[in-house]
């Protein structure tokens, strides 16, 4: 089991070279491909539970898509947990939440992250009330100018079956990454997050499976698969 530090770990940046970094290149040119069917501007990355990587896929994503010359934001919609400012090191003080109640300006809000090309929306100050915020009239127009003012916009969400924030966050992006813990993951969790994304009309993209043995004579994993689904199959783990 890999430690805390080790699933934090933006790998893209400290071993770009890796195969899981590699992997992570791989996942962004998928996503590019399946833009050209259904343009692709913002992605939500969620999973069934806490735990599963959601939060490292968000980051490392939102990296290697920079690293490829787009304009890139990496939002933190986690308005309970939130941990994208301690994975970049940056400020919290304002955020998502300073500018979906009209306190701060875009402008004040967007951070560099210190790798070129992206920048990052931090949480901000914690809600008393989260749901009411991510389904807000206000989250869905700032959403829309996102879209219009990066080149790719990287969401990460709650658990879809921790909270219903990430249901109405859906909605307002081009498509969703569903991310599966491999080893820890529950089957029918993972079949009842994605009937109920599927019952919002969110488009799937597809699934990251992570932390999957590539072979019983491989002496480690191979962390991140990407596997393109349709929006009307469910999914469940192997």
């Amino acid at each position: 089991m890999a430690s805390k530090r080790q699933k934090e770990k933006l790998v893209t940046l400290e071993d770009p070279t890796s195969s899981l970094a590699e992997e992570y290149r791989t996942l962004r040119t998928n996503i590019q491909f399946a833009s050209v069917v259904h343009e692709t501007r913002t992605i939500l990355v969620t999973s069934s539970a806490p735990g599963e990587g959601k939060s490292t896929t968000a980051c490392n994503l939102a990296v290697v898509s920079a690293q490829s010359e787009k304009r890139v934001l990496l939002v933190d919609a986690d308005l309970r947990r939130p941990n994208i400012h301690r994975r970049f090191q940056v400020t919290n003080i304002h955020g998502l939440t300073s500018l979906l109640i009209r306190e701060r300006s875009l402008d004040d809000c967007i951070l560099a992250s210190g790798v070129e090309r992206l920048s990052i929306l931090p949480c901000g100050p914690l809600p008393p009330n989260p749901s009411e915020l991510a389904s807000s009239r206000a989250m869905v127009d700032l959403m829309h100018e996102l879209r219009e003012r990066f080149d790719l916009v990287v969401i990460d969400s709650p658990p879809v079956l921790s909270v219903s924030d990430t249901l109405a966050l859906s909605r307002a992006a081009d498509g969703v990454l569903f991310v599966i813990d491999s080893q820890k993951s529950h089957r029918n969790h993972v079949k009842r997050a994605v009937q109920t994304l599927q019952q919002v009309d969110a488009h799937l993209l597809g699934v990251v499976l992570n932390r999957v043995k590539r072979s019983r004579t491989d002496a480690y994993y191979y962390y991140y698969r990407y596997y393109q689904t349709s929006s009307q199959q469910p999914i469940a783990t192997p």
